[in-house]
């Protein structure tokens, strides 16, 4: 305002703060696709951890928010239709109060498309829900598919817990470490695999639930010489079955 009424020359304030202030946070990447395999077979093997495994397996197939996750009720499974209805989250306050919010964005309510897969994975988490003598209802909402030790439904703080002491007992027993795993590392594997294997970024965007694009596509920003030659052989294939088909 004061340049724009010639009160001074120059705006002292016109430049990016990224210029001047040091991004030093750590940058959270996405596992391998060798790494989460690693990751995923011990926990599935582990004698202690293995109880966990399905929930795993469901944060690295799904892609959903750590809070989306602890909100989900077996309502939300829809079996008939084959989608994951997400339209809520689980949050607890520092007092320890439970409450259920709207998603993140207006874009994180949505339905995810279940694979075969991820249906199988989610009738077995229902099977197996350690469903407490006196179900907890949350702002209306009951059925939820986790629960501690006290009947509560778990929340994001358990979960990240567990799998950082997964990850640490691995690190323990193989020479081959693994590197940080969080839920938004899962989350981030997740997208960084749908983008490997070339799935639309606005569908990948829907998927998500993200509101910008942008975010969905810093994901495609993270492939590397590796992923490129593999798109290059699926390419060259694809051209092959097309030249078969007399399409070209």
């Amino acid at each position: 305002m004061a340049l724009d009424d010639d009160m001074i020359l120059k705006n002292p304030f016109d430049f990016e703060m990224g210029s001047v202030i040091i991004n030093d946070s750590n940058k959270r990447e996405a596992l391998s696709p060798q790494d989460q395999r690693r990751f995923l077979e011990f926990v599935k093997n582990d004698n202690h951890y293995s109880r966990y495994y399905d929930a795993f397996l469901f944060l690295f197939s799904t892609g959903l928010r750590i809070s989306e996750f602890c909100g989900l009720t077996v309502k939300e499974l829809g079996f008939d239709e084959e989608v994951i209805n997400v339209d809520h989250q689980l949050q607890r306050s520092r007092s320890m109060k439970y409450y259920i919010e709207s998603t993140k964005t207006t874009s994180g309510t949505r339905k995810i498309p279940m694979t075969e897969e991820v249906k199988e994975l989610c009738k077995r988490i229902v099977a197996n829900r350690n469903k407490p003598k006196r179900e907890p209802i949350i702002d209306g909402y009951g059925g939820f598919l986790f629960f501690d030790k006290a009947g509560k439904p778990m929340v994001a703080l358990h979960w990240e817990k567990y799998i950082q002491h997964a990850r640490d007992k691995y690190n323990r027993e193989y020479a081959l470490q693994l590197p940080p795993i969080t839920p938004h590392i899962c989350r981030h594997t997740f997208c960084s695999n749908m983008a490997r294997q070339g799935m639309n970024p606005k569908m990948l965007q829907y998927i998500m639930g993200h509101s910008d694009i942008a975010v969905t596509m810093n994901v495609y920003t993270h492939l590397g010489l590796d992923d490129a030659r593999e798109e290059l052989v699926r390419l060259k294939e694809a051209r092959n079955i097309m030249k078969i088909k007399g399409v070209i």
